[in-house]
């Protein structure tokens, strides 16, 4: 897991979280626990599909506080249970190429999930939004990915504590 952030077109959520690396990596991929935690209030999850493997297809239906409906479909590049996730939404299934359709401007990018056991049975979590260019990150940034992304974590904390 020796990935090093590049400062101009990464942004990297860290934390140490009091939750085992078993349960974070649950609330990662189990669509019933996904749909609990994984869009910050008062935004809701509607829907959760999962196909856990590389190569799997996954899309995660977010719903606005009117009602409206944002599926963000993507691909498992990595599954490394409860050490590693990395998905983008550059492919689909079978890492099919995709052009992403999203809530988010279409904004493509990969997320990578790495978890860490702690000594005091914890999780050093950190979550990472890698870009292609720097106008995409930036443009992540200014749509809030620090908050967002702390809130949904503090989210699954709370649903898995």
């Amino acid at each position: 897991m020796s990935y090093t952030p590049n400062p101009a077109l990464d942004l990297v959520l860290e934390r140490t979280v009091p939750v085992p690396p078993e349960k974070v990596w649950a609330a990662w991929t189990q669509p019933e626990l996904i749909v609990q935690w994984f869009t910050p209030a008062p935004w809701k999850t509607a829907k959760a599909e999962v196909d856990l493997r590389p190569g799997g297809g996954n899309c995660i239906t977010m719903e606005s506080p009117e009602g409206e409906q944002y599926p963000n479909a993507g691909c498992y590049l990595v599954v490394e249970p409860n050490r590693l996730l990395v998905f983008t939404s550059v492919m689909g299934a079978d890492f099919r190429p995709v052009t992403p359709s999203n809530g988010a401007e279409d904004l493509p990018f990969t997320g990578r999930i790495e978890l860490t056991p702690t000594a005091d049975g914890g999780t050093h979590y950190r979550a990472i939004a890698m870009h292609a260019a720097e106008a995409d990150a930036q443009r992540h940034a200014e749509m809030g990915f620090n908050d967002g992304w702390a809130a949904a974590l503090d989210q699954l904390v709370a649903l898995m504590s």
